[in-house]
């Protein structure tokens, strides 16, 4: 799984002769498809990875290959739009054009190549990309674009060999998912105002309702990418066997390249490393070594900040930096765009740049930043300079203990967008939201924030800073690895022996017993409400410690930790269920939005229901139905009267509060009555349970798949499939990748399952093979030492190939 990764770990190794060639490799295919890879170099480990990746997913990764060389307009209608998945943003295919050739023009990715570590890349990881890129291409050289088997590209003019380059660009864009890839439209489409229109700079106007509600929506579009996690760091007083285990349980996309792809690599004698990665990236993201396992969830770290700047009267591209005028710089772009007859035509525009960053006016399409006469925004991302994040995993590839991982942590910085949950042989577990984070500390967002940024401090943690001031810009600190970032000592992290985890809540309770507070509020927020995922996370934990919950036993055995990540306990339901069914049993007929509604059917239902989102668990659809109505899209009040908890938060309490149905308030009464209606509207018995309704396809056929929200309602294994009236649209995002890995004496114990399966071709026999394994929790042993290896069973003609160039 984590073959490019454990190539990366090889770092420090010397080449060989043979180096240059590459050498022998060998591709062994286990259950699921899995290429267990064995080479002699660290350049043959990268072949043997992207030989088997292009195998399994070449359609796919050429697409975005395409996207990041600035094509899509020259090979796509320009009109058309394609879905960023990672992040929810919709993006015009001439506007990612134009937003990806600047990055082009302006050798934003050659200059990064170019800079010694820990900016550029290590001469190790620069053997994997060189392998991995040779063998991508072999596998499309020997197969040829007319003989792909999958028909999305087969004979498809834009299927083509890549360059080195191509494949950095590609990691570029990944460190940019939470940044500048939010506003791709906001970029490409910011224009001066016209006529200029002259007069006095005045003020900024004072934030009404209509911005606040752009605001809100932000909030909510921006968690709608549908990057998630869970992940446990067990420590040795948390397992059976003293030892430390990890559950990696990452919420991705099932859809487009923000996958990941599963490889298992070894260079003997120097690096044998398991886990997963993201389409396209020669290093392992989640995986484990002999000694060390990780995971990793999606951080609250905000990673850009815009700066609002003060125009010139009368001049819209230049600005006052201490009241002295400075003018934009700016970038003329063009790009080939595709006419109805084919032929290409070009188109030009031109950025705008501050010494902050681009100049923007949207987020996701919201227009919340405009480009007036007297100001305009800029977006500083602290990711536009980062590359070091590769690094980092090709030196956590090779790492053993949790005191290494965190060194090698603070030696890059160079996380781009999440938190690092681990465990090591010895039971050290660690949590840190160590990485690539604007220095803007609360003293700095206090007195440099503009009138629009006070609201989105206030909603969304997110500073909007005055760029008129130099000392408004970020604060560089002395541990720092680059500047402009906060450097080690002020990002949260904390070394436990019972567990650490995390749930995309901010690093405040990754561990109740030792909170971690005072910290800036760009990366996170302290002493308020933790998600019902979160606090079910943590009650899970806590209760199989101490042998209070329905397994054997107290504290943790590699199998109950299977069996728990897959219970699919519905945390809302807990809390809820018995005194909706009493508020139910006294109301036989309750209000909804459109009139009175007969619900005494759905008592029955829900006092039978198990309260967990399992593929048979008749009533979850109901209660999933209500929860969601109850509980709307957006933040959820905690207290007071729009509240549907009973109960408040108590932040000496913050675990299991707040809690508690408000059944005397309205709205909760009409969420139950509208959502037995939904359900006779949409010709759905009360009693369903998800099997028939909640599933994925592969090639034609319907797989069931278990598991509901993990946000608003508090389904550990989150799953997300829209309700669409009639039903739920197919599965989008959610558990993808998932890993068990447990220590022993000997080898790692590991068990991994892939939910959406390896490939992407559906004419591959590993198109849906793991995808119906989770439909029924079934995992996949993933072998490790060399001897597992030789004994496990191949699925496939085992393939050996000779590096070339």
């Amino acid at each position: 799984m984590l073959v490019l990764s454990a190539l990366l770990l090889a770092l420090g190794v010397a080449a060989a002769p043979a180096a240059a060639a590459g050498g022998k490799v060998t591709i062994k295919r286990t259950t699921g498809g899995i290429p267990n890879i064995t080479a002699n170099t660290l350049r043959g480990a990268g072949y043997g990875y992207g030989y088997a990746f292009a195998t399994d997913n070449i359609c796919e990764m050429a697409d975005d290959y395409v996207t990041v060389s600035a094509d899509r307009a020259r090979y796509f209608d320009p009109a058309d739009s394609y879905q960023s998945r990672g992040n929810g943003a919709e993006i015009n295919n001439t506007d990612s054009d134009f937003f990806y050739q600047r990055i082009i023009d302006t050798n934003k990715v050659e200059s990064l190549m170019s800079q010694k570590p820990p900016v550029g890349p290590l001469p190790g990881l620069q053997r994997v990309v060189r392998g991995y890129v040779a063998g991508y291409n072999a596998y499309l050289r020997k197969t040829g674009v007319e003989g792909i088997t999958d028909p999305r590209c087969r004979g498809a003019e834009w299927v083509q060999p890549i360059s080195e380059l191509d494949a950095y660009r590609r990691f570029y864009q990944l460190g940019l998912l939470a940044s500048q890839t939010v506003a791709v439209d906001g970029i490409a489409n910011a224009t001066p105002p016209t006529p200029p229109l002259s007069g006095a700079a005045v003020s900024a106007a004072p934030v009404g309702d209509a911005e606040r509600g752009m605001i809100a929506e932000l909030g909510e579009r921006l968690d709608a990418g549908g990057l998630g996690s869970n992940a446990y760091g067990l420590g040795s007083e948390a397992t059976r066997n003293g030892r430390g285990m990890v559950l990696g349980n990452p919420h991705f996309p099932w859809l487009g390249p923000e996958r990941f792809y599963q490889a298992h690599i070894r260079v003997p004698g120097q690096l044998n490393v398991s886990g997963a990665s993201l389409f396209g990236v020669p290093a392992v993201l989640i995986g484990h070594t002999k000694k060390l396992a990780w995971s990793h969830t999606v951080s609250t770290a905000f990673r850009f900040t815009p700066f609002e700047v003060r125009l010139v009267p009368g001049s819209p591209t230049t600005y006052l930096v201490d009241e002295q005028p400075t003018e934009m710089t700016s970038d003329l772009v063009t790009i080939d765009v595709r006419g109805p007859d084919g032929s290409l035509a070009q188109q030009t525009r031109t950025f705008y740049n501050t010494v902050y960053g681009p100049v923007f006016t949207s987020i996701l399409g919201l227009p919340l930043f405009p480009w007036t006469s007297t100001s305009a925004f800029a977006m500083g991302d602290v990711n536009a300079e980062n590359l070091r994040y590769l690094n980092h995993f090709y030196a956590t590839n090779r790492a053993q203990s949790s005191r290494q991982l965190y060194s090698i942590l603070k030696r890059f910085q160079g996380i781009p967008w999440v938190n690092t949950i681990a465990s090591d042989s010895k039971g050290q577990a660690l949590y840190a939201d160590v990485g690539a984070i604007p220095a803007v500390p609360d003293s700095k967002a206090a007195e440099c924030n503009t009138a629009l940024g006070v609201a989105t401090t206030d909603l969304l943690g997110l500073p909007v800073l005055d760029g008129s001031r130099s000392a408004c810009n970020w604060d560089s600190d002395p541990d720092a690895v680059v500047p402009g970032t906060f450097g080690p000592a002020r990002e949260p992290h904390l070394f436990r022996r019972d567990y650490v985890t995390n749930s995309n809540d901010s690093y405040w309770l990754s561990n109740p017993e030792q909170p971690l507070e005072g910290f800036a509020r760009i990366i996170g927020d302290e002493r308020v409400a933790r998600s019902l995922r979160t606090r079910l996370g943590l009650k899970m934990v806590e209760q199989r410690i101490a042998g209070s919950d329905e397994y054997a036993g107290k504290r943790f055995t590699r199998r109950q930790l299977e069996q728990i990540v897959f219970n699919n306990r519905q945390h809302a339901g807990e809390l809820w269920r018995d005194e909706l069914v009493r508020l139910c049993e006294s109301n036989p007929t309750l209000q909804g939005s459109t009139g009175p509604v007969d619900v005494s059917e759905a008592c029955p239902v829900l006092v039978a229901w198990d309260v967990r989102d399992n593929l048979d668990s008749p009533g979850a659809i109901l209660f999933r139905r209500f929860a969601s109505r109850a509980l709307g899209g957006g933040p959820v009040p905690v207290s007071g009267p729009a509240s549907p908890y009973a109960t408040p938060f108590d932040v000496n309490d913050p675990v299991n509060t707040p809690n508690g149905l408000a059944t005397e308030q309205p709205s909760v009464r009409a969420a139950f009555a509208d959502a037995v209606q939904d359900l006779r509207d949409a010709g759905i018995s009360l009693d369903a349970s998800l099997r028939n309704y909640q599933y994925t396809e592969r090639n034609g056929e319907r797989i069931p798949i278990h598991g509901g929200p993990g946000d608003p309602i508090g389904v550990f294994n989150a799953i997300s499939a829209p309700w669409n009236g009639e039903g739920f649209d197919p599965v989008r995002h959610g558990s993808s990748i998932v890993m068990a890995t447990s220590f022993t004496r000997g080898c790692p114990n590991a068990r991994s399952i892939l939910t959406y399966s390896l490939s992407t071709d559906e004419t591959s026999p590993y198109f849906a093979d793991q995808t119906q394994r989770f439909s029924r929790k079934k995992w996949v042993r993933t072998p490790f030492c060399a001897s597992d290896v030789r004994d496990a069973k191949p699925v496939a003609k085992v393939q050996r190939l000779r590096a070339t160039r």
